[in-house]
């Protein structure tokens, strides 16, 4: 079997951004997943069923380190001689890509799920994108995760067409609708997880699900939340995900609104967000940049409505007035607007509701991109 390398810079993107993918792959090619965190990569392997190999990587700049790192995958790659080699997130990207490259991999693919660089600014935007291009420069195929997203890539002159190209309707991973779905949750469960966080039958719950950074458009969405309390009281906003404060810390503001505010309820990273989906009533996204989010698929495999912000991939996955709202990009007020006409305009919200997981099943069934990139893989020889 010829070899197929994926590789991530940490496990936490195999783990949650690819469930399943490499299993699906390993019945034709003989798949190596590398990351870093050895541990945590090896009990993917397990599950996945696949080799592993660790070599530490940092999601940070971090030069010296990352030319190890580079060396380290030049080494491997000329001892395992793999067919295709097929990148995941930045730093992984520049990495891979360039020791792939040197190592001679005559197949080397780079899938693109956001473009941090858009949110930075001065030399430390034209640092990023100098990488971005060294990045697909030295790749042979660049897949970005979204229509949206591909346009940003050839606008921003980082490649030329002829090199890029989005799979299916866009996701690095379809969403399974079949694990995704309220039906795995009694209503006896959703009772017993609503009286634990205190909720009570008329609350009405949006939920956030991801990292609470600020361009998450979390400070936005905190802010309109408080400003919605003061007309109704019975809101409940339900933040699912770890605080990240070294990268893109939240406004001090935001914190105290998260620590001092009844209505706010944040419990933090959970391995399972299915059951805090299957409780709430609208998914609240404002993120400022993403490639193809999986939680807004997930939340409308689960029935949810969403709100999200009008960027590339949010705006492929959610059709307005078709199974959900669209506002602008770090516009609270939109933002509040929108939150308020999703609670009080009850005819509105079931017809979203009715259509969430129908659309998404329609055109992100996983299996779709799964064997659209297996058909890419084997056009490769």
């Amino acid at each position: 079997m010829k070899k197929l390398i994926r590789i991530t810079t940490i496990p936490l993107s195999l783990d949650k951004l690819l469930p399943g993918q490499l299993r699906f792959m390993k019945d034709y090619f003989e798949v190596i997943a590398i990351s870093s965190e050895k541990e945590y990569l090896e009990k993917i392997g397990e599950r996945e069923g696949v080799t592993t190999h660790s070599i530490e990587m940092t999601r940070k700049i971090t030069p010296h380190k990352d030319v190890w790192a580079m060396f380290k995958l030049w080494l491997y790659f000329l001892k395992t001689k793999p067919h295709i080699v097929h990148t995941h997130t930045p730093k992984a990207g520049i990495v891979g890509m360039l020791a792939a490259k040197l190592a001679g991999v005559p197949h080397r693919l780079h899938t693109v799920a956001g473009l941090p660089l858009l949110e930075a600014v001065g030399k430390k935007r034209k640092l990023l994108d100098f990488v971005e291009k060294l990045t697909y420069r030295c790749a042979t195929l660049v897949l970005p995760n979204s229509e949206g997203l591909k346009k940003i890539i050839l606008d921003l002159h980082f490649t030329s067409p002829q090199k890029i190209k989005v799979l299916a309707n866009g996701s690095s991973n379809g969403i399974d609708t079949s694990y995704f779905s309220k039906a795995h949750f009694s209503f006896a469960q959703k009772v017993a997880l609503r009286e634990s966080l205190q909720l009570l039958d008329t609350d009405f719950v949006f939920v956030f699900v991801g990292r609470l950074v600020s361009d998450k458009g979390i400070n936005e969405a905190v802010s309109a939340f408080t400003k919605l309390r003061i007309t109704y009281p019975q809101a409940k906003f339900l933040l699912v995900g770890p605080l990240e404060s070294d990268l893109d810390p939240l406004d001090h503001s935001t914190l105290e609104a998260i620590t001092h505010c009844s209505g706010i309820l944040s419990v933090g990273y959970q391995s399972d967000v299915r059951p805090y989906l299957a409780i709430s009533d609208c998914l609240v996204f404002p993120s400022y940049r993403e490639g193809f989010p999986n939680v807004v698929m997930q939340a409308g495999a689960m029935e949810l409505p969403s709100i999200v912000s009008d960027i590339n991939g949010c705006n492929e996955i959610i059709v307005p007035g078709e199974n959900g709202i669209i506002v602008p990009v770090k516009s609270e007020q939109a933002l509040l607007e929108a939150m308020e006409l999703m609670l009080s305009d009850e005819a509105l919200r079931e017809r979203l509701t009715n259509k969430a997981r129908l659309m998404i099943e329609e055109r992100y069934e996983q299996r779709v991109v799964w064997e659209a990139l297996l058909k890419e893989y084997q056009m490769m020889g």
